[in-house]
């Protein structure tokens, strides 16, 4: 049997320590940016409704439009800028993030604005693992997993303080300011790239249609579809959570970062649960997050009155996504180890593709007349199927005569860290040696085809 090929990353002129610790914070500020505009518009709803006169399940086109837009950024520039030399690519992915939030903060009307969140969300997916892969190949392989978890960090603190602030701003100086928050990181993201991420030479690989082959598996499909059905659940609630919070709660819409930032601080509990839990199973963790997440969402329906048990249930209802997101990545990327660069790009467009379906059923169902309930009930039916999904394609597996893979943790040649909602294979490790006597660092990414 063949060795493994591997996709060879080599950094020309790598940085010293100081300059590798402003190339990582440059990444991560890019997922900074990224993370805020994904989750800026639930708070900024009220206040484009109110300028444009138009309905908040109108204005929850909007945020489907980006997340279609992860959809179909994420795999289709992942294939078509295999070899484009990675900073290159990095500059480019955030000028038109940049340009994208732009044109959203100038939007004259709402089909200008459907249109500018479209194309925000395209550079979405490509940008996260393009970051990761840039940051591994800048430090030593045993420093590796905490290089991708600063870049990480940066979606993270997006949604404790970036989304706030963008809805803090929104209701002080208009919405378009909330995107104008987003379009200024974009500018120093862009600044900061350029003037510390280094250049690099990419070598080797495999080809697309290798790994296409190997999304194409039951069990790779199914936990795609699992998740896209599943975790639509928790943005059925999410998308709508400024208005339910003021007219089905009775909050002023000055505590509504507030409570968006308890959203943030329960995925980042969540990240925290969620590695110990898939260490031991990967899928009793995925199930019962699956489980539980459904019993969120029943929760903020039945008790979404009182404010206290509302800002419960959005605190559970992060840290339980968290959990179930971290849990299927997992899954997916232990069935389709052999294909992680385009699993990656997938991945995300799974998780956009249940952002563009929650924000959708859950609008149908307020337009409806239904109220802001509503979409609770939506979420938790979401939630089940999901579910469903996920039970058979175990059970499937299991029947199988194949036996169930070991988790993720137990594939030496594969091993791959959590970082909140991020799961990144990380290069196969090495005994810690000498740094070479060069200005370059190579870093052997494996991406390709295993044994």
């Amino acid at each position: 049997m063949s060795a493994p090929r591997t996709a060879v990353l080599q950094v020309i002129n790598a940085p010293g320590p100081t300059g590798t610790r402003f190339a990582i914070l440059a990444l991560a500020l890019g997922g900074f940016g990224v993370g805020t505009t994904e989750f800026a518009s639930m708070g900024l709803l009220p206040f484009i409704a109110e300028d444009f006169g138009a309905s908040i399940p109108a204005l929850a086109h909007s945020i489907s439009l980006y997340a279609l837009g992860v959809v179909v950024g994420a795999p289709l520039i992942t294939t078509l800028t295999s070899r484009v030399e990675r900073k290159t690519l990095l500059l480019g992915l955030m000028a038109a993030f940049t340009v994208g939030n732009a044109l959203s903060a100038a939007a004259p009307t709402l089909d200008w604005l459907y249109v500018a969140r479209f194309l925000s969300g395209l550079p979405h997916g490509a940008y996260f693992g393009v970051a990761a892969v840039v940051a591994s190949s800048l430090v030593p392989r045993e420093r590796r997993g905490t290089a991708v978890a600063r870049v990480a960090l940066g979606l993270t603190v997006a949604n404790i303080a970036g989304v706030p602030l963008a809805a803090a701003l929104g209701g002080a100086l208009g919405w378009r300011s909330g995107y104008g928050l987003v379009v200024l990181i974009g500018l120093l993201t862009v600044a900061a790239l350029a003037a510390f991420v280094p250049k690099t030479r990419q070598g080797g690989g495999v080809s697309v249609a290798q790994e296409i082959r190997a999304l194409g598996r039951p069990q790779v499909t199914l936990t795609l579809i699992a998740g896209t059905v599943g975790f639509g659940g928790m943005f059925a609630v999410y998308t709508f959570i400024s208005p339910t919070l003021t007219e089905l709660t009775g909050l002023s819409i000055s505590a509504v970062p507030w409570v968006l930032a308890v959203f943030g601080v329960g995925m980042t509990l969540g990240s925290l649960l969620v590695g110990p839990l898939v260490d031991r199973s990967i899928e009793k963790t995925v199930l019962g997050a699956g489980a539980v997440s459904a019993v969120a969402l029943v929760f903020f329906g039945l008790f979404a009155q009182w404010a206290v048990a509302a800002v419960l249930g959005v605190l559970w209802i992060g840290v339980m996504g968290s959990v179930f997101t971290t849990s299927l990545q997992m899954r997916l990327l232990r069935e389709a180890k052999d294909a992680p660069s385009l699993t990656a790009a997938m991945n995300h467009a799974a998780f956009n593709l249940a952002n563009a379906m929650g924000a959708f059923l859950g609008g149908a169902v307020i337009s409806a007349g239904w109220g802001y309930r509503a979409p609770a009930w939506v979420g938790v039916g979401l939630a089940l199927a999901g579910l469903l999904i996920l039970a058979y394609a175990v059970r499937m597996q299991r029947s199988g005569a194949a036996p169930a893979r070991t988790p993720a943790r137990a594939v030496s040649s594969w091993p791959a860290r959590t970082f909140g909602t991020l799961v990144v294979l990380l290069p196969e490790t090495a005994p810690p040696g000498p740094a070479p006597a060069s200005s370059s660092r190579t870093a052997s990414w494996s991406e390709l085809v295993p044994q």
